[in-house]
């Protein structure tokens, strides 16, 4: 098996300052663009079997930047639906619940169509998308990228080691960065994490 690619989008303004982002499509900013072009070395040093996207802009425009061209779109790669929290800091949820991690706790409803996940939630997502980049692998020569969100990735990464979603907390991801997941005597591994080419 080759190489799992995983990388997470460029800078928007809410990343950078912090809010939750889930199905709010902002774009990327412009040193989010810049952090992408940087990106561009690492992936055109591999040979890339197949590529995936989720449907939001920031990841779009992120594998656009890279070079990816006509990635799949999967629905499966957005990021945590984080319903009545969507857009709201960290710090401001811990204003009236000082305890709440969101790898532990999930989060509160949202609107109707945005009703928000848990952790489990998002790791039954994050297996779908893990069997179909292993469909690739089978299909095709070259490593499987996965363009996508913070939150997600970490998840899809706990997944893929054998661990529960939860222990998604386990792997702070940087904006514009590429991951790498091996093997290693034919068990899962990080081979590389957060990586990004120097400025």
């Amino acid at each position: 098996m080759s190489d799992l690619f995983l990388v997470r989008h460029g800078e928007t303004e809410w990343s950078r300052s912090g809010r939750h982002t889930g199905w709010t499509d902002v774009p990327l900013t412009e040193h989010g663009r810049d952090e992408a072009r940087r990106l561009v070395p690492l992936i055109r040093s591999h040979r890339i079997g197949a590529a995936f996207v989720s449907p939001l802009r920031r990841a779009r425009e992120t594998a656009e930047l890279i070079g990816l061209h006509e990635p799949r779109v999967d629905a499966d790669l957005r990021e945590w639906d984080y319903g009545g929290y969507e857009g709201i800091t960290t710090v401001e949820i811990h204003r009236t619940r000082p305890d709440w991690f969101l790898f532990r706790d999930g989060v509160p409803p949202g609107p109707p169509e945005h009703p928000g996940e848990t952790p489990e939630q998002v790791g039954e997502r994050a297996d779908r998308v893990l069997a179909r980049a292993d469909a690739a692998f089978a299909n095709t020569e070259g490593a499987v990228v996965l363009v996508a969100h913070g939150h997600f990735l970490r998840v899809l990464t706990a997944r893929r080691l054998g661990l529960p979603a939860s222990a998604g907390a386990l792997f702070q991801l940087a904006t514009g960065t590429l991951c790498r997941l091996g093997t290693e005597h034919g068990r899962p591994v990080i081979a590389g994490w957060n990586v990004r080419p120097p400025a």
